[in-house]
């Protein structure tokens, strides 16, 4: 069988219909990714394959850099600034080793569907590659927009700090019609969270200057993000973004809380868990409320081992690949919680784990939640590290038999890289597959117009119904 083929993961006759007559026509919403607005809109060509699929500086997809250092490679042909050449060649030495790892399916798939280039990555073809896909990326129809709307990509959602101008939003924005697609900001209040981090009281002070609300307390916070969520959706924001490497419920009365956010401003070295939790338990609640207010959905990325080299994290910084899987056995208990001590306030909810131990915690919980004419909950796709085959089908068949599937609002890229977007081709073709084989046994009815609307909602309907993108 040819690598890639038409019919790559398509394993059933029902999978390969449900594929090529449905899903594979549906554009694309990938609402929750990391490209830079800036680059977007500056919409510069790239002067070579290695700056747009490996790094520019230290941004680029670590999901690339952690296996190019399991094969050894050095920093200075990874993040550094050695040979781009070389460090082309390094990652095809890499990917030559990758059987089995879903970066050896895409890196192929990302040369095909772009440069329709057919020769598998290896280091005996980086010439031919070289030469031919920067030949391509001088080109216009290799400009950032040009390769967001080729792909026939509707909607982005970027992720962007509470305090942002979101200065290129508003320039994107009157232009949205020339550009055929929308760039929306997705508010993600991490550095709010993160209490015991940095220097709480310098971004408390770019809080209160850039919501001109002076912060001094909880409520002042709260009247804070209200003006940042006011900001934010009147340039189409519809989500925000938590990311909760740990969580545990603890209610703590105001005038504690208070104490902890002064505390915090002076010594957030010295802040106890229970200070910590309770804070950010007193902040997930608000940002609860404000979600519900301005009807966007509220998506909680949970159970992370962030910057576990702490020599690396010092030398590189954050989100360079130095992450893991988390194991906090409890946190989606701690999440259920939150909800029953906040039901009336429950946004829109999506909720993630790097930890597939916790999906099934989560999807049972969340159906517990459930109501208000639309399905409010949903358990977020296959995230991160389960981005794979595997994952994709575990998170698949738990939403299924769980939840309802029909409803589920599929895939995103969560990519630093303008190339990711056949990762939703690779989703669609797990996701035709499953329900091919449901088909094979007799689990479902063999009727493809009622099977294929089912696909093409998870693909691109339900994501644009769910977010109200377009109304």
């Amino acid at each position: 069988m040819t690598l890639l083929n038409d019919d790559f993961l398509l394993t059933t006759s029902a999978a390969k219909v449900l594929y090529h007559e449905h899903a594979e026509k549906m554009p694309i919403i990938d609402y929750h990714c990391h490209l830079d607005p800036k680059d977007i809109y500056e919409n510069k060509n790239y002067p070579n394959l290695t700056r747009i699929w490996l790094n520019d500086g230290n941004f680029g997809d670590h999901y690339k850099w952690r296996l190019e250092r399991a094969n050894g490679v050095p920093e200075e042909l990874i993040t550094g600034d050695g040979d781009e050449y070389q460090k082309l060649v390094e990652w095809a030495k890499t990917i030559e080793k990758a059987i089995g790892n879903p970066l050896y399916e895409w890196t192929n798939l990302e040369l095909k569907r772009f440069f329709k280039i057919d020769l598998p990555f290896t280091e005996a073809n980086v010439p031919a590659i070289w030469e031919k896909a920067n030949q391509l990326l001088q080109t216009d129809d290799f400009k950032p927009r040009n390769l967001i709307k080729n792909s026939n990509v509707k909607v982005v959602c970027t992720t962007d700090d509470p305090v942002s101008d979101l200065h290129y939003h508003q320039l994107l924005a009157k232009e949205e019609k020339e550009n055929g697609f929308k760039v929306l900001p997705a508010m993600r209040p991490d550095n709010l969270m993160r209490i015991d981090q940095g220097d709480f009281g310098d971004y408390l002070n770019q809080l209160s200057k850039v919501s001109g609300v002076k912060i001094t307390d909880i409520d002042s916070m709260a009247q804070a993000l209200d003006q940042r969520f006011q900001f934010f959706d009147s340039l189409g924001g519809h989500l925000s973004d938590h990311g909760l490497n740990s969580y545990y419920f603890i209610k703590l009365p105001q005038d504690k809380i208070n104490q902890i956010i002064q505390k915090a401003c002076v010594d957030n070295k010295n802040l106890t868990a229970e200070e910590i939790y309770g804070y950010q338990t007193a902040i997930i609640e608000i940002l609860m409320k404000l979600n519900k207010k301005y009807n966007w959905t509220m998506q909680y990325h949970m159970n992370v081992l962030r910057n576990g080299n702490p020599y690396m994290f010092k030398k590189l910084g954050a989100d360079t690949g130095f992450d893991s899987m988390g194991s906090q056995s409890a946190i989606a208990a701690e999440i259920m919680k939150l909800f029953a001590d906040n039901e009336n306030n429950l946004p829109k909810t999506m909720l993630y784990s790097t930890n597939p131990n916790d999906w099934m915690e989560l999807a049972t919980g969340m159906q517990t939640f459930q109501g208000e004419g639309v399905q409010k909950l949903q358990l977020g796709c296959a995230w991160w590290f389960n981005d794979t085959r595997e994952g994709m089908r575990e998170q698949l068949r738990i939403m299924a038999q769980q939840s309802l599937l029909a409803n589920f609002v599929g895939m995103l890229t969560d990519s630093r890289s303008f190339l990711s977007y056949s990762r939703h081709e690779y989703f669609r073709r797990v996701l035709c597959e499953l329900i091919g084989e449901w088909v094979e046994r007799g689990q479902v009815v063999d009727d493809y117009d009622y099977l294929g609307k089912i696909v093409e909602d998870i693909s691109y309907n339900n994501a644009a119904n769910y977010f109200e993108f377009f109304k």
